[in-house]
């Protein structure tokens, strides 16, 4: 073979090395992709927490742009060519596959066919069908902070824009924002940025459910964008830093939130409504519900739950400092409330769950609860139920077999009540999502 042939050889055959090479790597990481999603089966680790996308595999080419787009890491996977949800506990719902998809293959959707979840019916610029009466953050399925301040701040854009703005009562406040967490905090940073006529109600304190989260929780880990203040470039923040951002925000901003009032009712009124609080009355134009889903906290329904030890969120891990606590739940808030109280001096620690895993839970959180398991400092009671609570005991149900603890104190993390017969009188359509959009 002649010095041509050689390199008319090479020049034919140097591409089919190369396709070939990174077909073959591509065919190895599909299998350790299909491997890892086979062990989260496994484990039962299948039901996303809320929003989550479903890839429609007669649309999806494989090109992989969805998995490269996720802000989490490979939550998304190539399996056979096509795009795959391999770590469904661990989306959180960003939404930037269904973005980055070239071919309109994901679909966001809410719920599964095994866990249904309620969402109240909004339109795309987050109006329910009562119309001035709109939703945002987690009280429509939004839990994650960043995307809540962006739904804040979209929602208000079009409450600005509606028709009761310019044709309601001249003296009514044209925007009421019912909530001071994320969502509730941008669109009243956006009303004010708007020249907007507003009144923002907060029953408790700055925050919303945020404030309620365990001392030193990591609440974010991407940047974010606040209307008047810009651009706040937070890689990995805690809730005591989160808040402090928020009211040097507050206070430079001028904005201001009427604290420990607490909203009672809302009541039509031709182009525009009336809020009742627990201090006053307002005539408003239009309203935006930015309340939390853990308002009205989930409770267990067994006998002693009454008394004081049994309590619904943790602040402070120091106060179980040297006691018997239980915590019960199987998400995330209840494995850091686990753990953080674990490493408290003298404490003795149970957690109780329902099911087999902790499917709901991210994975950092599931290995430190595994880990401390391991080391004695922590007695993991999966597929088991609170049956009664006593003066210092806590009786449980795990699989027929009854277990006694000794128990000076009890934290249940399990959820909020979605208030879906208020949001029901005040005609707001409720779904419960299996899997739907």
């Amino acid at each position: 073979m002649n010095d041509v042939e050689t390199l008319t050889y090479a020049a034919y055959t140097l591409p089919f090395i190369i396709i070939a090479f990174f077909w073959l790597r591509a065919l190895k990481k599909s299998k350790k992709t299909s491997d890892n999603f086979q062990t989260v089966i496994k484990e039962g680790l299948t039901e996303p927490a809320s929003l989550h996308p479903v890839i429609n595999d007669s649309l999806c080419v494989g090109c992989g742009a969805c998995v490269k787009a996720c802000p989490e890491g490979e939550i998304l996977g190539l399996i056979n060519g096509r795009a795959q949800l391999v770590k469904p506990t661990k989306c959180i719902g960003h939404g930037a596959c269904k973005a980055a998809c070239p071919f309109d293959a994901i679909t966001l959707v809410f719920g599964t066919e095994k866990r249904g979840i309620d969402i109240p019916n909004v339109s795309e610029n987050f109006e329910t069908n009562v119309p001035g009466l709109f939703i945002a953050g987690e009280l429509g399925g939004m839990g994650l902070i960043r995307n809540a301040i962006t739904q804040g701040k979209q929602a208000m854009d079009a409450m600005a824009k509606h028709p009761f703005i310019t044709e309601g009562d001249s003296d009514a406040y044209d925007v009421a924002i019912i909530g001071a967490g994320p969502a509730g905090f941008a669109a009243t940073l956006s009303a004010k940025e708007k020249k907007l006529k507003y009144i923002t109600i907060e029953q408790d304190s700055l925050g919303g459910t945020v404030y309620n989260f365990p001392r030193g929780k990591v609440v974010m880990t991407a940047p974010i964008v606040l209307p008047i203040f810009g651009k706040v470039n937070f890689r990995e923040t805690t809730k005591e830093k989160l808040l402090k951002l928020w009211q040097e925000v507050e206070k430079k901003s001028g904005i201001k939130i009427n604290y420990k009032e607490k909203m009672e009712n809302i009541e039509p009124n031709g182009k525009g409504f009336k809020l009742t609080t627990t201090k006053s009355e307002y005539k408003v134009k239009t309203i935006m519900l930015s309340i939390g889903r853990r308002g009205t906290p989930r409770k267990l329904g067994v006998p002693g739950e009454e008394q004081p030890k049994v309590v619904y969120n943790l602040i402070d891990p120091q106060q179980y400092a040297g006691k018997h606590v239980l915590v019960v739940g199987g998400g995330d808030s209840a494995l850091e409330a686990a753990h953080s109280i674990a490493d408290e001096e003298g404490t003795t620690v149970s957690i109780s769950y329902r099911s087999e895993s902790f499917s709901r839970a991210k994975e950092k959180n599931r290995k430190k609860v595994e880990q401390y398991a391991a080391e004695g400092k922590m007695n993991v009671l999966l597929s088991s139920n609170v049956k009664n609570i006593g003066e210092k005991t806590v009786e449980i149900d795990q699989q027929g077999k009854k277990i006694e603890l000794e128990n000076d104190g009890i934290i249940v993390c399990a959820g909020g009540i979605l208030p879906t017969p208020f949001l029901k009188e005040i005609g707001i359509v409720v779904e419960t999502k299996h899997g739907t959009e």
